[in-house]
């Protein structure tokens, strides 16, 4: 196996690295998350329409650029090096697979090259906070209790006065970039308790009634979310005849939104890194700059130990989502939460003032721990999925018994 970059993927990391340090300075994010939309809607315009970045992993026949998960990773290793705040995630990693797997060639012919093109933007709505859940990060999302269970709570659909159509009601509580996104696929719970099936709708907010939107206030203000409350809302079905494998389908993603996540964890660790080595070595104290100090170097040294791990697994699970997209996100937000407290401690009482750039990244760091994580559910996710501890209450009385 060549692990080395193809001349294409620099390409891709050099063009956008070039283009989000001119439009990513930390006064253009405050401005950008400040906007109605959460984002600079001009920049996000731009890099669909020139870099094709929202359509990067999509098929060429619905307009997308044709390329895999691996050119999509090293565009959210450098989008989370500036902190891009825009709608990438929700729309290319959570939304476009699942329509791609799930909707119907009319749907997918529909709503795919519009989301390439950058006119289209989405995101899923799950019920609650349970996104990681949903995504099978860290629970088992197929018995879809996460969702309600068709008892009482959740988001639960009924048929519509029309033929095929539906009604849903309830609410999500936590939807990535849910104020802005023109689509929502929620997740819902039909048929009532006890034969209920989790399926995913496609809603139309701005065309829909009974749709009601609130940007909540979010600890990270590039990863905006919102509470959406379904109130008898017209929505369509996801695919043919809901005999899909819908939560099956979200596992299989979650896999993918692992490895990307964690790519994006990556570069905004990286990036809060290099800065702090930049200031440690302008910053002077007794005549030298700090970062000539055993004791800084060491704590340096440690910080790029944990990236470059953190790194080569992000690297690897976007070669292998499946077997690794889990461990490498606990690694990379481990990573980024460690670089992030230290960066912040590095700077001294310059470092400690909220205004400081620092505090982008820090909070960042912990708001995708409380968003996707936390890390030790992460990693006890894929020790189940790798049956680490299969077996392990049969054999444990055996052992006491020998001994």
């Amino acid at each position: 196996m060549d692990a080395a970059f193809t001349a294409e993927q620099d390409e891709i990391r050099r063009t956008l690295r070039e283009l989000l340090a001119e439009h990513c300075a930390p006064d253009d994010i405050r401005s950008a998350v400040r906007t109605a939309d959460g984002y600079d809607a001009d920049l996000w315009r731009r890099l669909a329409q020139d870099l094709g970045l929202p359509g990067l992993a999509l098929p060429q026949e619905y307009g997308g650029v044709g390329c895999g998960r691996t050119e999509l990773a090293v565009a959210c290793e450098e989008t989370g090096r500036a902190l891009l705040p825009s709608p990438l995630i929700a729309t290319a990693v959570l939304a476009s697979p699942l329509i791609a797997a799930l909707g119907t060639d009319a749907q997918r012919t529909a709503l795919l090259p519009r989301i390439a093109a950058g006119e289209l933007t989405a995101t899923l709505a799950v019920p609650g906070g349970s996104l990681a859940t949903a995504l099978g990060l860290t629970d088992d999302p197929t018995d879809g209790a996460w969702a309600g269970g068709g008892r009482a709570g959740g988001v639960q659909a009924g048929p519509g006065a029309g033929e095929g159509g539906w009604r849903l009601y309830g609410e999500a509580a936590q939807v990535l970039d849910g104020h802005s996104a023109e689509l929502l696929l929620v997740a819902a719970h039909a048929g009532g308790f006890p034969r209920s099936r989790t399926l995913l709708f496609l809603v139309r907010p701005d065309a829909a009634a009974g749709v009601a939107r609130t940007r909540r206030t979010s600890l990270d203000e590039t990863r905006p979310l919102a509470r959406i409350e379904l109130r008898d809302t017209e929505a369509e079905l996801l695919g043919a005849d809901g005999s899909a494998d819908v939560t099956g389908a979200l596992a299989t993603a979650g896999h993918q939104v692992a490895a990307l996540l964690a790519a994006q964890a990556v570069g905004a660790a990286s990036s809060a890194l290099e800065r702090t080595v930049e200031y440690v070595k302008a910053r002077e104290q007794f005549g030298r700059a700090i970062g000539s100090f055993q004791a800084v170097k060491h704590r340096l040294a440690d910080l790029y130990v944990q990236v470059q791990t953190a790194r080569s697994a992000a690297y690897y699970a976007a070669w292998d989502p499946a077997d690794a997209g889990g461990l490498a996100l606990a690694q990379a937000l481990e990573a980024l939460r460690i670089t992030t407290a230290e960066a912040v401690q590095l700077h001294g009482g310059l470092g400690f003032t909220w205004e400081h750039e620092a505090h982008l990244y820090f909070k960042r760091a912990a708001a995708d721990e409380l968003l996707f994580g936390p890390v030790h559910r992460l990693r006890d996710r894929a020790a189940q999925l790798a049956g680490l501890f299969a077996g392990a209450a049969t054999t444990a009385p055996a052992e006491r018994v020998a001994v």
